[in-house]
């Protein structure tokens, strides 16, 4: 038998394996059946809803707590736990690759509604704990792998999406209950419900989520140690952008969430301030926008991903935000931000379907890293959006001086007493120049191949890629429809695959 097809018939038979490893159950005596897509979107709605029941008491105590520069000092704050979200998330995917997905999930929840019972009693500390609690504010990356896990290549987009829509209908019912409850019984019920939700989700975790990577699976037991230089965010990127293809999916999703999530800091205190709407009006607006986004990330995602493909659902959903951003940065009537929010909807088709493409160029194995970084990256946006919205906002004069607390005005009056005298041309500068960084976007998607061939490894690939930071996340999934490389020579065999475990 000629050594190339020996090398190919012991490659298939490894390949198999692996395949086969992917299908063990759950860790015997830890969560409620086996690993399965629902587990993860139950801990997304509940952790989110905690927080969209605050939206209303969150406006006030911003407000009050800094009377001036209101914009500017709610994106430095959003600011700061962006930052320690991009600093943590690569090692933390890394690690959740190693030791399995089920603590980081508990960890992360954890640290992320830590600060909601700080509310009420110091907003003072309730403010810096948000900011250190980006550290572990990572949870779609450690869920994102945990669904990687538990489907097959062709359903991951579709699970991708529904849990996206699960973080969009989360914020359907909750801010409106939130403002309902603050209205009628005081902020302190909103800030005891929201923590004993969030109390239930970490008690979900802890009771009834199983593990969703096998013992066999996780890279200690391939001898891959985590190493220090994984905790280092701009080096895992350095080592990412060795792929051209990852290279250019990573700076689509910086230039295109570096606007959104500038706006998700502080859109709801520009409904209010320039636009005039309620905390009530607010409140029905998120509900409509998340309802079109849960039909959006569903039933279209998944029509649109099966018909155009994925790097071209990508690029309807940049359309969109584009439209979306320039209609807010222009619009300065209510019915504008009625009509471009249900073109936000459609714009939030473009992270999952992100995801989804970048999960299918990476092993099994590796979902974890590859998932942190881009939870990273956009963890880098979190940090650097809302102080740049901020910032601009300041520059352009526009403040949150004429509002009255929120609470004491929801029942009575939806318009504030003091409207703004004057409209100006642009009333959203920053929404502007978000959809200006979008178009940048657009373009860069417009090089990201359809489909990607997967690189030979070479024992000389393997001595640089051996570690988790420098693993080749273009390598098709096992199992998958893309035919594996024929090996020409003993030499080009993967020294990991040919470990005795296996």
């Amino acid at each position: 038998m000629a050594p190339g097809e020996k090398d190919h018939q012991g490659t298939n038979r490894i390949v198999l394996v692996k395949k086969i490893i992917m299908k063990d159950g759950p860790t015997p005596g830890q969560g409620i059946g086996r690993p399965s897509v629902s587990h993860a979107v139950v801990v997304i709605f509940l952790e989110f809803f905690a927080w969209g029941l605050l939206t209303t008491p969150m406006l006030t105590v911003l407000h009050e707590t800094f009377p001036q520069h209101t914009f500017l000092m709610n994106g430095l704050i959003q600011g700061v736990k962006g930052l320690l979200s991009f600093m943590s998330a690569p090692l933390i995917g890394a690690l959740s690759d190693v030791w399995g997905r089920r603590s980081f999930l508990l960890v992360t929840v954890f640290f992320t509604c830590a600060p909601i019972p700080l509310m009420r009693l110091s907003p003072w500390w309730y403010f810096a704990a948000i900011s250190m609690s980006g550290a572990f504010s990572v949870t779609f990356s450690v869920i994102f792998a945990y669904v990687a896990d538990v489907t097959e290549e062709h359903e991951r987009s579709t699970a991708y999406g529904l849990v996206s829509a699960t973080f969009a209908a989360s914020l359907v019912t909750s801010p409106a209950i939130g403002a309902y409850l603050s209205a009628c019984y005081g902020d302190n019920l909103v800030v005891l419900v929201a923590t004993l939700v969030a109390l239930a989700d970490i008690c979900f975790i802890l009771l009834a989520v199983p593990e969703s990577l096998p013992e066999k699976m996780r890279l200690n037991t391939w001898g891959a140690p985590i190493t220090w230089e994984q905790a280092d965010p701009f080096q895992s990127m350095r080592k990412v952008g060795k792929d051209p293809t990852v290279l250019l999916i990573c700076i689509t999703v910086f230039l295109s969430y570096l606007p959104e999530a500038g706006q998700y800091s502080s859109f709801f205190l520009y409904l209010r301030q320039v636009i005039n709407f309620s905390s009530a009006t607010i409140a029905v607006f998120i509900g409509v926008v998340g309802i079109l986004s849960i039909i959006a990330q569903t039933l279209i995602l998944t029509v649109l991903m099966r018909t155009i493909g994925n790097k071209n659902t990508v690029l309807l959903g940049l359309g969109f935000q584009i439209l979306q951003l320039a209609w807010y940065g222009f619009g300065s009537e209510p019915w504008m931000m009625w009509a471009a929010g249900a073109v936000a909807a459609m714009s939030s088709i473009t992270f999952p379907a992100v995801s989804a493409l970048v999960s299918h160029s990476a092993d099994p194995d590796k979902q974890g890293l590859v998932q942190g970084m881009i939870t990273g990256i956009r963890g880098l946006c979190n940090g650097l959006g809302p102080a740049l919205y901020g910032l601009i906002f300041f520059m352009f004069n526009v403040e949150l001086n004429t509002i009255d607390p929120i609470q004491g005005e929801y029942p009575i009056d939806p318009i504030p007493i003091n409207p703004p005298a004057e409209k100006s041309l642009i009333p959203g500068p920053p929404f502007l120049l978000g959809s200006c960084t979008v178009v940048v976007a657009f373009l860069v998607a417009l090089f990201i191949p359809e489909h990607t061939e997967p690189p030979v490894v070479t024992c000389a690939d393997t001595k640089e890629t051996s570690t988790l930071a420098g693993v080749h996340i273009n390598t098709p999934l096992p199992g998958s429809d893309e035919d594996t490389p024929v090996p020409t020579s003993d030499e080009d065999f993967e020294p990991l695959l040919q470990d005795s475990v296996v």
